[in-house]
């Protein structure tokens, strides 16, 4: 367990939980045994610079990745737009830190036995609390200039290699490939013939027919009422006949001892 603080006048340090990280040979290629530092409680607000001059004190330095979970070391896609690529930070995270020699993990390990590490500096501060919560609110206020200009930019991008994919598109059409196929794409297919008037005319039918289908019955509150009359007349008939039928079967029934 290594204290930290995040500032001076803070009572309580902050324990970060460090050890080396081990895999086996080949499995994490982004972060080598016995030259990377597992670092675990990371909270939110302590990004890879601060731990990169935490630990900088050890040896040199190589990468610093913070993640969310445990997982293999896989190369990360670089954020290229801060209004779109921007992911919040929930929760605390795990770190790896990387050296550039063994040495550096062994003297990170050992800073466990010193006081609590100061991260925060006046050259170099660390926002938490209210000042933190100010910062993030600030930043997400996005700026329309800023936005419409890297729009642009992106759209251009993509018109640019749609270009590309089309003029390409076209160069290959009707060329047979390595087998002998020849790709046929949606441009170079006949395009169908137009309707004609009769045609037209069948389906307005057609959609005509089906709207009368769809028509409500017993549109009327006079028609609900006829309806719910006749269907009580027509079960208080089927009683009477049930009545009847019964009382015909008891009649019928008689006493033979023999």
């Amino acid at each position: 367990a290594l204290a930290v603080k995040f500032a001076e006048r803070q009572r309580s340090p902050h324990c970060l939980l460090v050890k080396e990280h081990q895999v086996r040979e080949g499995a994490d290629t982004a972060h080598p045994p016995r030259r990377t530092l597992f670092v675990l409680n990371v909270p939110p607000y302590c990004g890879p610079d601060s731990l990169s001059r935490l630990f900088s004190r050890c040896g040199r330095v190589q990468s610093v990745d913070i993640c969310d979970k445990p997982g293999p070391g896989e190369k990360k896609d670089k954020l290229t737009s801060k209004f779109f690529d921007h992911k919040t930070v929930k929760g605390f995270q795990v770190a790896y830190v990387v050296f550039r020699k063994p040495a550096g993990v062994q003297a990170a390990k050992a800073l466990s036995q010193e006081g609590p590490l100061l991260i925060s500096t006046e050259s170099h501060p660390v926002k938490t609390g209210i000042s933190k919560w100010i910062a993030s609110y600030e930043a997400s206020i996005v700026d329309p200039k800023e936005l419409k200009a890297e729009v642009d930019a992106y759209m251009q991008d993509y018109d640019k290699r749609m270009e590309e994919e089309e003029a390409k598109a076209a160069k290959e059409e009707g060329v047979p490939d390595e087998e002998g196929w020849v790709k046929v794409t949606r441009k170079g297919r006949k395009p169908g013939l137009p309707r004609t008037e009769a045609a037209n005319l069948r389906v307005l039918e057609k959609e005509k027919q089906k709207r009368a289908r769809k028509e409500l019955l017993n549109f009327y509150a006079w028609q609900h009422r006829e309806s719910k009359r006749e269907h009580i007349a027509q079960l208080r008939k089927k009683f009477e006949e049930d009545k009847q039928r019964i009382a015909l079967m008891r009649a019928q029934r008689k006493f033979r001892p023999y």
